[in-house]
């Protein structure tokens, strides 16, 4: 049965500030999606301040009635946000209207289409407070780095490397490179995750393993209006990444470019399910939800990053911002201006510093 997987998130509104939905906001949604009849099945939760719609149904990748589903239930919800006052309501909806697919409207959209397989899992990995980026180094630890990941070594399937599509996300260009014969090349895009993002990921018989949103708030609205917040699906078992290579490439617990502002580097930290995010200078967080799915039905999620290993990895996550933190506004504490949101700002105050120039003598 070909089933198709859609996860997509947004930031509609938050209790004093960018922290998590309320009660009713989530509610809202979750009664807005639950009333249509085009899904099979569908989980709402959220991560921080970001909400998302995890669903299944046969309408396929891009389908115009998913992605106009999703927005009317962010819009509904944004009402219930605006009514409680609560911080940016409506933030990720960059757009008046619905124009056929939420890609480039604000919403986080990562999509997988399959057949299923007798037992069919995948995970969902949903994070806050960063960019889309941020998954370059775990996709890195997952398929490419056999330190990190076994399996490279003793299923064929991933030894024989895979095909990963890699996205410029300044200039909306795709490149197809494949392993092992383009690793230096992937190694050398995954580098610079502002700028080159990993959007999905298939096995040499094309299959799909991968997807991932790719969309840059910033270079949609043309300002900062809040970080990208990324999502993916990432299939497990098999002839795929094992569920539990998969979860252990997030525990290292890497810098990524966000936080507070948007504007700094810290540590990516996961948390468990439907939590909200820091008021630590917003470290940025990140949750797996793992399911199974049987002709499109889901058994779960459990939480994946909820047993007691974790709780040491956030341990090690909060003393890695607090080293970054004492650096203070000093990069690499912060980032260099290129990818500084409030840019503006920034902007200004060397203009004032070029106007006191002058030329030595």
């Amino acid at each position: 049965m070909k089933i198709t997987v859609s996860a997509i998130k947004a930031d509609i509104g938050g209790i004093g500030g960018h922290t998590k939905p309320s009660k009713n906001l989530l509610k809202n949604v979750i009664n807005f999606v639950n009333s249509s009849d085009l899904l099979i099945d569908n989980y709402v939760g959220y991560c921080g301040d970001d909400i998302h719609i995890i669903m299944t149904h046969t309408h396929g990748i891009n389908n115009k009635n998913i992605h106009k589903l999703a927005w009317n239930a962010f819009e509904s919800g944004t009402r219930v946000a605006k009514e409680e006052g609560l911080y940016g309501a409506g933030q990720d909806l960059l757009k008046d209207s619905f124009s056929g697919n939420v890609k480039g409207l604000g919403p986080g959209v990562a999509e997988i289409e399959f057949e299923e397989r007798i037992n069919e899992t995948f995970t969902v990995f949903a994070a806050d407070k960063t960019e889309p980026g941020a998954f370059n180094y775990p996709f890195y630890r997952l398929f490419i780095e056999s330190r990190s990941n076994t399996g490279l070594i003793i299923n064929e399937s991933l030894s024989d490397g895979v095909i990963i599509n890699i996205m410029d996300v300044e200039k909306s260009k795709i490149a197809e490179l494949e392993l092992w014969k383009d690793k230096s090349i992937i190694e050398a895009a995954l580098m610079y995750p502002s700028k080159y993002v990993v959007s999905s990921i298939f096995t040499k018989n094309n299959e799909p393993i991968v997807a991932s949103s790719t969309d840059r708030l910033h270079n949609i609205a043309g300002k900062y209006v809040g970080k990208d917040d990324p999502i993916c699906i990432i299939r497990t078992q098999k002839q795929f990444p094992a569920t539990e290579e998969t979860g252990s490439v997030f525990n290292e617990s890497h810098y990524v470019a966000g936080n507070t502002r948007g504007s700094h580097n810290l540590p990516l930290m996961p948390v468990k399910l439907n939590s909200a995010s820091s008021i630590n200078f917003c470290i940025p967080i990140v949750e797996a939800l793992v399911f199974s799915i049987h002709n499109g039905n889901m058994v779960g999620p459990i939480d994946g990053f909820a047993t007691p290993d974790w709780d040491y990895v956030r341990h090690v996550a909060t003393k890695r911002a607090f080293e970054m933190r004492k650096q203070g506004f000093i990069h690499p504490a912060t980032l260099v201006p290129s990818e500084l949101e409030y840019s503006e700002g920034y902007n200004k105050k060397m203009k004032l510093l070029q106007d006191k120039m002058k030329i030595l003598e």
